[in-house]
């Protein structure tokens, strides 16, 4: 049975500030989603991750269909208007347009797609971050499909011996790559390293070319031209039977790493894996957090999900991520717990260099200047 997997996800309106989503707006966005199963999807299921919501879609239409897409914009919308009606804050902030166009593509909502022959069985786990940016899934794609002392299947699994291609995105120029490894592992490792720029938007199985893995690669700031939220990605990957294990692709979030986003989208932080009761970030709107759902489909059910998160074994890395977050608040607003200039340039930063820009002199303009200031205090 041929199926897709489309996760929209979007934040329109937090519950209170940016922590949490409030049980009216999520019971809007579901109940407007829950109405098209049975015709237009096989079955919906609805995540939250600090203050954004995820619908999480099985049907038959395929990848950028235009009536799927038009019925994740429809839920949002209708979302938004509670979300208004509370005076939520950021009331619709995902939503750069007032008007479907086709495609949620470029109107602020985040997107990954995979369509797929459904196996006799079909693991899948749905990744959904708060307070992050798409390039937050570079390394632990990396280690899920390209490291074997993460994944052990590369090395004794002979249907995954082959190895996986990355498809990467330029998120600047909208142009893709696609690298295969082995034997193009370093070409991969020197583009994804700047997570700034490079992003990884989907993994495929070398041996066949099936699908393995699909992220959200949209940036909200790219998008608006300024900041208006972080872009607090998803990502949808497959697992056993030719892919890694599911204890392989947790793995990676046991080793905490930083990344891009936490307050104002302006600020490196720990990615902290989360149980989806924790997945509320309130220290300094953060740390970032990450969920992981597992579902079994089935005839394009969605059995689940399973908080795998939920788990003692990742209380080690939720520790580490708080004594992480703790050296990096010491540096308050300096760098580099603060973003470099580059990736300041799409928050609000540009406005008050604005103000600032005509009192910017070379040195030898603000010497001479001095020299009249100190001359003209001798002679009074």
């Amino acid at each position: 049975m041929k199926i897709t997997l489309s996760i929209i996800k979007a934040d329109i309106g937090g519950y209170v500030g940016h922590s949490s989503t409030h049980p009216e707006v999520v019971a809007k966005v579901t109940e407007v989603a829950q109405a098209a199963k049975g015709d237009l999807l096989i079955d919906v299921s609805v995540l939250t991750c600090g203050d954004d919501i995820a619908l999480v879609m099985t049907h038959q239409q395929g990848v950028d269909n235009e009536k799927i897409h038009k019925l994740a914009w429809d839920a949002f919308v209708a979302g938004t208007q509670v979300a208004r009606d509370l005076k939520l804050y950021g009331a619709g902030q995902d939503l750069l347009s007032d008007a479907f166009s086709g495609n949620v593509r470029g109107l602020g909502p985040g997107i990954a797609e995979m369509e797929f022959e459904e196996r006799k069985s079909e693991p899948v786990i749905v990744f959904f971050a708060d307070k992050t940016a798409p390039s937050a899934w570079n390394l632990p794609l990396y280690e899920m499909f390209a490291d074997p002392m993460n994944t052990a299947g590369l090395v004794i699994d002979p249907s995954m011996h082959g190895g996986f291609t990355f498809e990467i995105m330029d998120v600047y120029t909208g142009k893709v790559v696609k690298l295969k490894t082995p034997a193009e592992l370093y070409d991969l490792l020197a583009l994804i390293g700047s997570v700034s720029k490079y992003v990884v938007r989907a993994v495929y199985r070398n041996s066949d070319g099936e699908i393995a893995a699909a992220a959200s690669t949209q940036r909200l700031s790219l998008m608006a031209g300024q900041y208006v939220g972080k872009d607090d990605p998803v990502l949808a990957v497959r697992s056993q039977s030719g892919f890694p294990a599911i204890g392989e692709i947790l793995e990676p979030f046991g080793r905490p790493w930083l990344v891009e986003g936490w307050m104002r989208g302006s600020h490196t932080g720990p990615l902290m894996p989360v149980s989806f009761k924790q997945a509320k970030p309130t220290r300094f709107d953060g740390p970032p957090r990450v969920i992981a759902a597992g579902y079994q489909i089935c005839n394009g059910r969605l059995v689940g999900p399973v908080d795998l998160f939920d788990d003692p074994a990742f209380d080690m890395a939720r520790h580490e991520c708080s004594y992480m977050a703790n050296r990096l608040r010491r540096q308050g607003i300096f760098e580099p717990h603060r973003l470099p200039p580059e990736e300041m340039e799409y928050t609000t930063l540009p406005k008050v260099m604005e103000r600032l820009k005509d009192r910017f002199m070379d040195s030898g303009e603000k010497m001479a200047k001095d020299a009249k200031i100190l001359e003209k205090e001798d002679m009074d």
